[in-house]
C-alpha cells in the first residue's frame, strides 16, 4: 500500500490525537488554541485542501501542519489573528496551545487577583466579571430555593433510620 493512499484513523499533532475520519480544519480546530478560522488561515497558507480528511495526509504533510501550527511567526499572519495579542510581558503577538494557554490564562487572573482589581475581585468571589447580570443567573454551586419536596423526604429518611436503631 502506498503512503499517500493509506488511511489512519488517530493522527498525532501537537501532542494530541486527532480523529482522522475529520476534515483538515475541523479536526485542527479540535487542538486547544486554534480555533476553526485559524486551521483554516493555516490550510490556505499550506495550500492545502480544507475539504480533505486528515487521515489522509502523508507524514510529510502532518509534519509541516504541526510546524505551521506551533511556530505561528512563520506563517505572516495579521497579530489580531493570534489568540494571545500584546502579551505583557514580551508585547508580541503568540498563538498558545493546550497547557500552554490554560497556564497563561491562570497567571493572568491571579495577577488580577493580587493587584486587586475590580476581575480580580469578581473573579475571586466567583461572580460574573464582564458585566454581566447576576439577578437571576450565575447561580451555579448556590442554592437557589428551598426544594420542599426533597427536604421532607430527607426528614422522613433520617426518622427512619432513628427508629430502626
Amino acid at each position: 500500500m502506498s503512503e499517500a493512499t493509506e488511511f489512519r484513523h488517530l493522527v498525532r499533532i501537537s501532542g494530541r490525537d486527532l480523529d482522522g475520519g475529520k476534515k483538515l480544519i475541523v479536526a485542527l480546530s479540535d487542538l486547544k488554541g486554534v480555533g476553526y478560522n485559524f486551521a483554516q488561515v493555516i490550510t490556505t497558507k499550506l495550500s492545502l485542501d480544507p475539504r480533505v480528511r486528515l487521515g489522509t495526509l502523508t507524514e510529510d504533510q502532518v509534519r509541516v501542519v504541526e510546524e505551521a501550527i506551533q511556530s505561528t511567526a512563520k506563517a505572516s499572519l495579521p497579530p489580531w489573528f493570534y489568540n494571545r495579542r500584546k502579551d505583557p510581558q514580551t508585547g508580541e503577538a503568540k498563538q498558545l496551545l493546550g497547557s500552554d494557554l490554560d497556564f497563561v490564562q491562570k497567571n493572568d487572573i491571579q495577577a488580577e487577583k493580587d493587584i486587586q482589581s475590580w476581575k480580580g475581585i469578581r473573579h475571586g468571589l466567583g461572580l460574573k466579571v464582564r458585566g454581566q447580570r447576576t439577578r437571576t443567573t450565575g447561580r451555579k454551586g448556590r442554592t437557589v430555593g428551598v426544594r420542599k419536596a426533597t427536604l421532607v423526604a430527607a426528614a422522613r429518611e433520617a426518622a427512619a433510620k432513628k427508629e430502626e436503631k
